[in-house]
């Protein structure tokens, strides 16, 4: 199926732009010995590597199909939801990551992610009452919201035991996450899977404008400063060398 036009160019951008940003870290992080910094740009690479794909194959037709809701064709992009699936965990991973946190705390954030994605993309793929589709879109926003609120909680308390460069940059982080995600469901509502007021064009340009900042201007922020992944990296070699 061949994307509907117009909004394609919006797909081609998102396309070239995760590219660039994957081609970017990459580079940058090419001659970096240390295995635990290594590991920030691995999985930085994977979430701008997983994002191209999807654009591309959303720009291409393959990535979008069409379902029937009371008598109205809609245009659903399913490739944008796996790639929600597979980057916002690792967006998460990364942050937690950097804030040394336990790995029940990276499971229930990973859990609570998985959730709300799912549970959005059956608001997509939802063919009842448009209701049931909202009543699916309450549910997986109930998610987010918690899931922001199980974030900001656990990394607060972990934040005073970091050097004060990188419990600066985790706030900073966070604080990025918070904004563009809770953005991404009011998009959704009143875009054509929601209530229809944003046209199809608008609600794609918005969707990528968000990925874009979520993924490659998370990376840069995170990966820019060496020398706050030293201080971060120092931490877990006392702990793991302490007695």
């Amino acid at each position: 199926m061949a994307p509907p036009g117009a909004e394609s160019i919006w797909l081609w951008i998102g396309t070239l732009g995760m590219t660039l940003g994957m081609v970017y870290f990459i580079a940058s992080g090419w001659n970096l010995r240390d295995p635990e910094q290594e590991l920030f740009y691995v999985i930085t690479i994977f979430i701008t590597a997983i994002a191209a794909a999807s654009y591309f194959a959303m720009a291409t037709g393959f990535g979008l199909t069409e379902i029937e809701v009371a008598g109205e064709t809609l245009d659903i992009y399913w490739a944008r939801y796996a790639d929600w699936l597979f980057t916002t965990p690792l967006l998460l991973l990364d942050l937690a990551l950097l804030a040394r946190a336990d790995r029940n705390t990276i499971y229930t954030l990973v859990g609570l992610d998985v959730f709300m994605i799912a549970t959005g993309l059956g608001g997509a793929l939802a063919t009842a009452a448009v209701v049931f589709r909202l009543t699916w879109w309450g549910i997986s926003t109930a998610a987010l919201l918690f899931l922001l609120y199980f974030l900001v909680r656990s990394l607060d308390e972990l934040s005073g035991g970091l050097p004060a460069e990188v419990s600066t940059l985790v706030n900073r982080l966070q604080n990025l996450l918070i904004v563009l995600w809770i953005a991404y469901p009011v998009v959704w509502l009143v875009g054509t899977e929601g209530l229809g007021i944003l046209p199809l064009y608008w609600e794609t340009a918005a969707f990528m404008m968000l990925d874009l900042s979520a993924k490659v201007g998370f990376g840069f922020v995170l990966l820019r400063s060496h020398s706050v992944l030293d201080a971060a990296t120092d931490i877990s070699r006392a702990r793991a060398t302490a007695p």
